[in-house]
């Protein structure tokens, strides 16, 4: 596992997240309170700081997850993506739980969200292992 390989592996979390997000565009913008414009879009989706910002926040996270591979031994595939699944459906999902429930989001946000960093924890780690 090398620097190629984290970066690697955010930008192909990142991609997943784009792809995420348009499937669940709809119900994501009404659960989360995103502020609209007049054409139904988010009026900060031309602003790159969030594109910016989220692949910056991926690439740090595969960064942990390759050191944290590494430390545990996990160097096949199966391993990668069962690590992956278990970062992202208890490590990052119950943080996003708790701050949805404390800002009273519906719990549909928590599961696109939730959603996201558990299958997207597992795309990383299977990249991780294969470059």
């Amino acid at each position: 596992m090398s620097y190629l390989s984290v970066i690697a592996a955010g930008v192909a979390a990142w991609i997943f997240g784009a792809i995420w997000y348009s499937v669940f565009a709809k119900p994501w913008m009404s659960d989360s309170g995103v502020p609209l414009g007049e054409d139904g879009t988010p009026i900060n989706r031309t602003n790159p700081l969030p594109y910016i910002l989220s692949i910056i926040a991926m690439i740090l996270v595969a960064g942990m997850m390759r050191h944290s591979f590494a430390t545990a031994g996990i160097d096949t595939a199966g391993k990668a993506i069962l690590g992956g699944l278990g970062i992202g459906l208890f490590f990052i999902s119950p943080w996003i739980t708790i701050n949805n429930g404390y800002s009273a989001r519906p719990f549909r946000l928590t599961l696109i969200d939730g959603g996201y960093a558990t299958f997207g924890c597992a795309i990383i780690g299977l990249v991780l292992v294969l470059i």
